[in-house]
């Protein structure tokens, strides 16, 4: 069942619910409108249990087969609905991330300009080389993630 058919039925069966609700609201009114108080049953009448309804194991089983495909069906639908907002809110995320990235690139680089006078062999050689591996490193993963949100 494609999705199509699928939004025909469910539309069909939404009315015809509906139709059935509204006869049963009008029943109840009629009968509001009635007497008062039921009738109370004569003394001694007893009236008879309804018969129960036990489903048959054939039954039950074309029931889950239905039941099975009209959830695929939907399930479908809904990912078909859905699906272009995932590739929105992927690009979204790739932007937030590679913003993110880059706030830590910059924060590395303010660093690195700090200690770019021990770049050679001075007291703080260390903390630069740490800040330009850092730098590159964020700023690699900054210019990617940009790169693949370009690229969606």
């Amino acid at each position: 069942m494609n999705a199509n058919e699928f939004g025909k039925r469910l539309g069909i069966g939404v009315r015809v619910a509906g139709r059935i609700a509204q006869q049963r609201a009008q029943e109840r009114q009629a009968q509001a409108a009635g007497p008062i108080h039921p009738p109370i049953p004569a003394q001694g009448v007893v009236e008879p249990a309804s018969p129960r309804f036990i489903p048959s194991a054939q039954e039950i089983r074309e029931a889950k087969q239905k039941t099975h495909r009209i959830t695929r069906a939907a399930g479908r639908g809904l990912g078909g609905f859905l699906r272009p907002f995932g590739r929105i809110g992927g690009i979204l995320w790739l932007q937030v991330t590679g913003f993110f990235f880059g706030m830590f690139a910059l924060y590395f680089a303010q660093d690195l300009w700090r200690t770019h006078a021990s770049y050679a062999a001075g007291p703080q050689h260390q903390r630069f080389l740490i800040a330009v591996a850092m730098t590159l490193v964020f700023g690699y993963l900054s210019v990617s993630a940009f790169w693949r949100a370009r690229r969606r």
